[in-house]
C-alpha cells in the first residue's frame, strides 16, 4: 500500500465566468470527500484549480487501496435467526449469504441483547476502482444553473455537462489512471493558453509537475486565487506607473469576474475623451465596469479621471492594438450615457414626474404616481410624529424622488436610480436639500451601505421602505423561503438600521397598523413579526447572545431605537449577584400568572393584604416603581436593572410565607393584582426570566 498525489483536471469549452469559482471550489471539495468516505485520504490538504477553461483538483497523499478492516455487521433478532432448539432459521442463512458468507460461518456468529451479529473483513476499495465513479458522482453535484446537452464526436452519445470537455488528466504520482469521464478517456497531456501556449499540449510527468508546467508551458495560472492576486497587484503597478496620486477602483465582484475571465492577466491601460468627464461620474463608472469589465481610475478627490484599466488575456509585444481596440469600443457606451444625459436634462423633474401615472409598479397596487402618494402619506406621519422640523412639501418630494425612473439614463442603468435623480434635481434648480434627499432615500440599499445624510433623507427612506412592506403584505407578496424578488428582507433591515442608528422613537406597530389597508387588517401582525425577525438577524450580527435577544425580543417591541441599549443593559444586570434569582422569580410570577384570568380591575387594596410579607412588597414596589421610571424616562436602563435589586428580599419572603391562592376569593384576586404589578416593574426593560440558567 503506497501513498501519492492525485492530480484530477477537466479542460472544457470556456466556463460561464459568473459561477466558475464556485463550480472549481465544489469540484475540489467532492473529490475530496468521496475520497474520504473510501478511507483513502491520510491528509486534509488539497489544492483547487479553476480557470475559464479548466476544473481540477490535487490531493495530497491519497492511498491506493483502503485498508481492510474489521466491522461488526448487525444480522437480525436472535429469536428469528434460531428457532427454540437453537437450529438457524431460514431467514438467517439467507441474511449471510447475502453479506458473502456460507452456511458454515454461523459458529462465528456473536450474540450482544438478543441480537445476532458478525464479524466480517470489509475489504478496502482501490483507488484506480473507484475514480471514475467519483469524479462523475462529483460532477453531478455540481451547482449548475443551465446544464448543456451536447453530442460527442461518434455522433451518437449525448452528454449533459455545463460546458462540452475537450479533455481528461487524472495522475496518481507519475501513474495514469485510465478513465472514461464525459466520454473523454484519460491522458497525462494537458492544454495550456488558446493563444499562447508554447506547445499544444503539455505533457505531466507527475502530479507535482501540473501547477509549475502549465505555468511555464501553457502560460496558464491554473489557480484561481493566485490569479486573482496577480491581478491586485499587477493593477496596483499599473495605477503606479501613472505617477499621479490615482487609485484604481477595485471592488471585489468585478475582481473576481475578471480573474474567471482571463487565464494568464496582463494589465494595460486605456483613454477616453476627456469631453465625457461631463457626463455624470457614477454613469461613467457603472458602464465601464458592468458593460466592459473595466477598472476606473479616480484621483485623490475621488474624481473620475479619463483613464481606465484592461484586464487582457493577451500579452502581445506590442499591446498597442489590443488598448486602441478597448478604447474604440468604449466610445459608444459613453457617447450613449452622454446622449442620455443630455436628453434628460431637456426636461425638469417635475416634468419627468407628470409621466409617473403611466408606469405600473405592481397590477394590484396601482402605478408609481399612486405609490408616491402613498409614500407622502407616511412621510408627513413620521416626520410629524419625530418633530423634525417644518417641511411641508411631501407630496411634490415623492414624486420628484420616483421621477427619474421614465428617464433615459435609468432606463439603462437601473442602478443609478436616484443617483440621477439628485443630478435631475440639481439641474432643475431645486433645493439641494432636496436633491440629497432623493438621492438618499433608497438608502441603504445592501448591508454596510450608508444612511442618509441628512434628517429628511432619514424620514424619506423610511417612508419609502414601510411603504413597500406594507402595500406588499397587504396583497400577500412577501418572501417565501430563499425568494425575495421585491428585496422585503432588504428593507425590513434598512428599517431597523434608520431607526436604530438614527435614534428615532418611532411606534412601528402603530404606523403599521395606521396605513396597512382595512381590508388587509390581518396582516400588521404578520409584518410586525417579519420585522422582529430581522431585527433577532441584525442582533446576533452584531454577536449579541440569543438568552439577552430573546429578553428585549420576548414582549415585540414596538420601538425599535432603544433595542441596543436594552441589550447591554440585560448583559450588565446579568453579571450581578442577584440576577439569576430574580430571572427565576420573574418566571414563576409569569407561570402564575398564565393561570389567572385578568379583568379591567387590576388594582391592589391594602386593606385586603393580611400577611406581613405582601404588604412589605406592596410598600417596597410602591417605592421602587417611581425610581425606576424616571431611569427609564431617562433611557438609563443599566440603573433601572440595578433597582430590581431591592425587591429581591421582598419577593423571596412573599413566596416563602405567602399562598397566592387563597381560599378567600377577594384576598387571591388581590394577591394575583399585586403579582400583575411586580410582573410589570420586573419585565420594565426586558424579561429578565430570559437570563436565568435555569
Amino acid at each position: 500500500m503506497i501513498d501519492e498525489n492525485l492530480l484530477i483536471e477537466i479542460v472544457t469549452e470556456e466556463l460561464p465566468p459568473l459561477s466558475q469559482k464556485q463550480l472549481g471550489e465544489s469540484f475540489g471539495k467532492y473529490i475530496f470527500e468521496g475520497l474520504t468516505n473510501h478511507k483513502l485520504i491520510t491528509t486534509s490538504e488539497f489544492q483547487v484549480y479553476s480557470s475559464p477553461r479548466r476544473l481540477g483538483v490535487k490531493i495530497t497523499k491519497v492511498l491506493s487501496e483502503a485498508k481492510t478492516e474489521k466491522k461488526l455487521i448487525k444480522l437480525m433478532p436472535k429469536k428469528i435467526g434460531f428457532d427454540l432448539n437453537e437450529n438457524p432459521q431460514q431467514a438467517l442463512i439467507k441474511k449471510l449469504e447475502s453479506i458473502g458468507n456460507k452456511e458454515s460461518s454461523l459458529s462465528e456468529i456473536i450474540t450482544k441483547e438478543d441480537t445476532l451479529y458478525i464479524e466480517k473483513n470489509i475489504v478496502g476499495k482501490k483507488l484506480y476502482e473507484i475514480i471514475e465513479s467519483l469524479i462523475l458522482d462529483s460532477l453531478i453535484k455540481l451547482p449548475i444553473k443551465k446544464v448543456m446537452t451536447y453530442q460527442l464526436s461518434d455522433g451518437w452519445e449525448t452528454v449533459n455537462f455545463v460546458r462540452p470537455a475537450k479533455n481528461l488528466v487524472i495522475l496518481y504520482g507519475n501513474k495514469l489512471i485510465n478513465a472514461t469521464v464525459l466520454g473523454i478517456k484519460s491522458t497525462r497531456t494537458s492544454i495550456g493558453h488558446r493563444f499562447e501556449s508554447k506547445n499544444n499540449t503539455i505533457e505531466l510527468h507527475h502530479a507535482d509537475d501540473y501547477e509549475s508546467k502549465l505555468l511555464k508551458e501553457g502560460n496558464v495560472i491554473a489557480s484561481f486565487e493566485k490569479r486573482k492576486n496577480f491581478i491586485q497587484k499587477a493593477i496596483n503597478i499599473a495605477t503606479q506607473s501613472l505617477k499621479k496620486n490615482v487609485l484604481a477602483i477595485c471592488d471585489d465582484d468585478l475582481i473576481e469576474e475578471v480573474t474567471a475571465l482571463v487565464e494568464m492577466p496582463n494589465i494595460l491601460i486605456g483613454e477616453f475623451e476627456s469631453k465625457y468627464l461631463d457626463v455624470p461620474q457614477e454613469c461613467l463608472i457603472l458602464t465601464m465596469k458592468s458593460n466592459q469589465k473595466y477598472f476606473p481610475i479616480i484621483d485623490s478627490d475621488n474624481k473620475l479621471t479619463n483613464q481606465f484599466l484592461i484586464v487582457s488575456n493577451l500579452t502581445p509585444v506590442n499591446p498597442k492594438l489590443i488598448i486602441e481596440g478597448n478604447e474604440k469600443v468604449i466610445r459608444p457606451r459613453l457617447a450613449d450615457a452622454e446622449f442620455f444625459f443630455k436628453q434628460d436634462k431637456k426636461s425638469t423633474l417635475i416634468e419627468m414626474s407628470h409621466k409617473l401615472d403611466k408606469i405600473i409598479y405592481h397590477n394590484k397596487l396601482g402605478s408609481q404616481s399612486d405609490r408616491a402618494k402613498r409614500v407622502a402619506r407616511i412621510h408627513e406621519y413620521i416626520y410629524k410624529e419625530q418633530a423634525i422640523g417644518d417641511f411641508k412639501d411631501f407630496d411634490r418630494i415623492a414624486l420628484l424622488a420616483k421621477a427619474d425612473l421614465v428617464s433615459l439614463m435609468v432606463g439603462e442603468f437601473p442602478e443609478l436610480q436616484g443617483i440621477m435623480g439628485r443630478y435631475y434635481a440639481l439641474n432643475s434648480n431645486e433645493n439641494k436639500s432636496i436633491a440629497d434627499a432623493i438621492e438618499d432615500h433608497y438608502k441603504p440599499k445592501f448591508s454596510g451601505d450608508t444612511l442618509p445624510r441628512s434628517i429628511l433623507g432619514v424620514s424619506f427612506a423610511l417612508a419609502d421602505k414601510f411603504e413597500t412592506l406594507i402595500s406588499l403584505f397587504s396583497i400577500n407578496e412577501k418572501p417565501t423561503g430563499v425568494k425575495d424578488p421585491f428585496g422585503l428582507r432588504r428593507n425590513a433591515i434598512g428599517i431597523i438600521r434608520l431607526i436604530a442608528e438614527n435614534n428615532l422613537s418611532l411606534n412601528v406597530k402603530e404606523l403599521i397598523e395606521k396605513f396597512m389597508p382595512k381590508t388587509s387588517a390581518e396582516k400588521v401582525d404578520d409584518l410586525k413579526k417579519f420585522i422582529d425577525e430581522r431585527l433577532v438577524n441584525y442582533l446576533k450580527d452584531k454577536n449579541y447572545r440569543s438568552q439577552e435577544i430573546d429578553a428585549v425580543m420576548s414582549f415585540s417591541p414596538a420601538h425599535l431605537h432603544n433595542i441596543v441599549e436594552k441589550i447591554e443593559a440585560i448583559r450588565i444586570f446579568s453579571s450581578l449577584d442577584e440576577s439569576q434569582e430574580l430571572a427565576a422569580a420573574n418566571k414563576r410570577v409569569s407561570n402564575i400568572l398564565k393561570k389567572y384570568e385578568v379583568t379591567n380591575n387590576t388594582e391592589v387594596i391594602p386593606s385586603l393584604l393580611k400577611e406581613p410579607q405582601e404588604l412589605e412588597l406592596y410598600k417596597s414596589l410602591n417605592k421602587q416603581m417611581p425610581i425606576i421610571k424616571k431611569y427609564l424616562k431617562e433611557n438609563n436602563y443599566v440603573e433601572a436593572l440595578k433597582g430590581l435589586v431591592d425587591l429581591k428580599t421582598p419577593i423571596d419572603n412573599f413566596f416563602n410565607e405567602v399562598m397566592v391562592n387563597d381560599k378567600q376569593i377577594d384576598i387571591k384576586n388581590n394577591r394575583h393584582n399585586l403579582l400583575i404589578k411586580l410582573h410589570e416593574i420586573l419585565n420594565c426593560v426586558a424579561d429578565i426570566s430570559k437570563v436565568s440558567n435555569s
